[in-house]
């Protein structure tokens, strides 16, 4: 009477190797997009933020804060009191001049979260309330990514 062996042979242990390869090389991607587009909230709330305070800098002192080493000063000393990177730190604010108001823009953090997001590679808003999102090769994806 022979006695019966138990266990996993090499070949079904090799087969459910490559189906959990296979799951994770569809799910791993697919996930980094996900938080990709989540994160991106980081930049539109540190733009409208940074609007907000611009538009009461100027209706209090009669300009706008155009100078991006201004931002994180007090409003008495001629500066919006934010900081120069969002909340989360995905994104460094900047700011700039123009003839008659200014241009607020969001970039990723370099070896950030977020370098890696080539098409919302970087967003903007005037004065104005105009906003912007622009992919790493400068093509408009307003639509897609500021939501």
């Amino acid at each position: 009477m022979r006695k019966r062996q138990t266990g996993v042979t090499l070949m079904e242990l090799l087969t459910v190797i490559m189906i959990l390869g296979i799951l994770a090389a569809i799910a791993v991607p697919s996930y980094r997009r996900y938080l990709q587009r989540a994160q991106r909230s980081d930049a539109t709330t540190a733009l409208l933020r940074l609007q907000s305070a611009q538009e009461k800098h100027f209706l209090q002192y009669g300009v706008y804060v155009t100078a991006t080493a201004n931002l994180p000063n007090a409003p008495t000393a001629g500066g919006l009191g934010l900081a120069t990177a969002s909340e989360r730190g995905f994104y460094n604010l900047a700011v700039a001049a123009t003839a008659t108001g200014y241009t607020a823009t969001a970039t990723p953090v370099a070896g950030g979260g977020q370098a890696d997001d080539v098409s919302c590679a970087r967003f903007t808003i005037t004065e104005a309330g105009t906003r912007q999102s622009l992919s790493s090769a400068s093509v408009d994806t307003t639509l897609t990514c500021y939501r």
